[in-house]
Order: structure tokens, then sequence, then C-alpha cells
């Protein structure tokens, strides 16, 4: 949900903190639209990050539920070049959508971001992601670290303007988080999280 970590997708580079370079799109200009979503489904966590550590966030279109997300308008080709890149390949072949849009879903491979899901349309335009080829229920759940829901956070008041204490009820009931975190030990995390932000950029502009 962060346009500026996309535009390391599309014109590539490796942004603050990452630990990929990405290569980036054939074509590097950036979305001219961009709209937050809610996308009919559910956010889970699962596996282990070797990024963030902890659980990895997956997306189950089969949950009667719903999932605040952010869209953008992107060619084919780029969303092809940014799929590849979070799939762990080299960008620059076009994806076949033809399956996906006529069926919903396409498993590509058996990665853990090789399934294309495509949820719906926005005025005409079809909408696409990519996740795991597992459902809810056969995953194997795990906690989010707290760098990974400081993140995610982020990214819900960027797109959609929510609150801390709003994002912070949400993460700790989605599966995998919930158990392990609850709502008051995700908003402390949140706002220590916010406060280092905070003093890192003072101390970098000083």
């Amino acid at each position: 949900m962060h346009a500026d970590r996309l535009k390391y997708y599309i014109a590539g580079g490796r942004p603050p903190g990452g630990a990929r370079t990405y290569p980036g799109c054939r074509d590097r200009r950036l979305p001219e639209q961009q709209a937050p979503v809610l996308l009919p489904g559910l956010l889970y966590f699962a596996g282990q990050s070797l990024v963030w550590t902890g659980g990895m966030g997956f997306y189950d279109p089969a949950q009667a539920s719903e999932m605040p997300a952010r869209a953008y308008l992107v060619t084919e080709q780029q969303f092809s070049d940014i799929a590849a890149q979070e799939m762990h390949r080299e960008p620059g072949a076009d994806l076949d959508l033809t399956q996906a849009l006529a069926a919903g879903r396409d498993q590509l491979g058996p990665g853990r971001y090789e399934t294309l899901v495509c949820p719906g349309g926005i005025e005409g335009i079809p909408v696409f992601t990519f996740t795991a080829p597992w459902h809810l229920a056969d995953a194997e759940l795990s906690a989010p670290s707290v760098a990974y829901l400081a993140n995610f956070a982020t990214g819900l008041a960027e797109a959609h303007g929510w609150s801390l204490e709003r994002s912070a009820h949400y993460l700790a009931t989605r599966p995998g988080a919930a158990g392990h975190w609850t709502t008051q030990a995700v908003l402390e995390a949140l706002r220590v999280a916010a406060r280092e932000d905070f003093g890192a950029m003072n101390a970098a502009s000083a």
C-alpha cells in the first residue's frame, strides 16, 4: 500500500531498509492513478519472512471478509514485471492473464506469491494481485513482527487514512496475529515504532 515502495518495483533500486535491489520494469512510468480499495477476502499471516522475520501477509479471496488494499493503474506489461520481481523471477516476459481473468485465479508456480488473483474490477478495468497457492485453512500460521505490523499500519494510514487505533485492531484480529497479539499490544508497538521513526527523521535533518 506504499506508493513510494512501489516506485522501486517500477523504476528499480533498493528501498530504504530493504534487503533487495529491484531491477524495475521495462516501462518505468509511474502510475497516473491510484485508489484505496476493499477486496473481498481476508488478510492472514503465515510462514517466515527473511526480511521482516515473523509471519508474512497473504490474501485469501475465498474468505467472507474484506481486505483493505490499494489499486494502481498500470499496464499489463508493468504488472507482469512487478509480479515477476515479487516471484523472484527476472522481469521481461508478459504474463498470460487469460486464466486469472476468466476464473479469478491462476497458479503460475508453487511459490509464495506465484498465484494470480483477479477479485473484480474498477470501472471496467480488471484488478489483479498475487498471493500464495494455498488457502487459509491449509496455511501454517505465524505471528508477524513489530516492524512488519508497523509497515502495514503506515500503509493503511497512507492509503485509507486509518488511525493507529483502527489499524491496531484490524491487524491484531487477523489469523496468525490473533492469539499472539492483542489490539493494545499492537497499538503500543505501533506507537513506539512511530516515535522511533520520528526520532530518526529529526536526527537525519539535524
